[in-house]
């Protein structure tokens, strides 16, 4: 008997206002898939490369000309060693290996359903990161706090070169000191 079971992989970002719960953006991402093969099977093997670690943010995802026309640059999301376009910040988001306050990863799962959602939240509290402006008011696009990627990466000692699990573009959100930011990145895996 030979078992044929296929596998889907698909991720989706929820950015709002953590106050308000305003929606900053919506959309579905990109999934590394060499990477992504590889943490699974390092995860379950019980292997420390594996596991989801950090989420990385940067703001080279897109351009926006004078008139206000934003252009999207594809995803990254082939070559082991391919990262954000600008990375400017990282979170931990593993809450076994110290996550701040409101980072965490959660599994959930349905009784009976073929598959699994991976839950990785986590929250740009007002001062964080250091260095930001006061107001979400920015006439520059690529300052370093004006978020238009974000992409998961899996464990390293230097969660700035884990490897970059799934990759999402969209149009620039800015991190001030007025507001705070509630990510919430699912990872659907499914067996069919």
């Amino acid at each position: 008997m030979k078992d044929n079971a296929a596998s889907k992989i698909t991720g989706h970002i929820l950015i709002r206002d953590a106050e308000t719960k305003n929606v900053l953006a919506d959309k579905t991402n990109a999934i590394h898939s060499e990477n992504m093969s590889i943490a699974l099977a390092s995860s379950l093997a019980n292997r420390s490369i594996g596991p989801i670690y950090s989420m990385a943010f940067g703001n080279g995802g897109s351009t926006v000309n004078g008139l206000g026309i934003i252009t999207y640059l594809p995803p990254n999301i082939t070559g082991s060693a391919t990262n954000l376009y600008n990375p400017t910040y990282h979170v931990v988001v593993d809450d076994n290996r110290s996550a701040p306050t409101g980072n965490t990863l959660a599994v959930r799962h349905t009784q009976n359903a073929f598959f699994s959602d991976v839950i990785v939240t986590a929250t740009l509290g007002f001062g964080e990161p250091a260095g930001q402006s006061s107001f979400d008011d920015a006439t520059d696009m690529e300052q370093e706090f004006v978020f238009d990627e974000i992409g998961l990466k899996s464990f390293n000692l230097d969660a700035n070169i884990g490897s970059l699990l799934s990759h999402v573009i969209f149009h620039p959100i800015q991190k001030s000191l007025n507001r705070s930011i509630e990510i919430i990145y699912t990872i659907r895996i499914q067996l069919t």
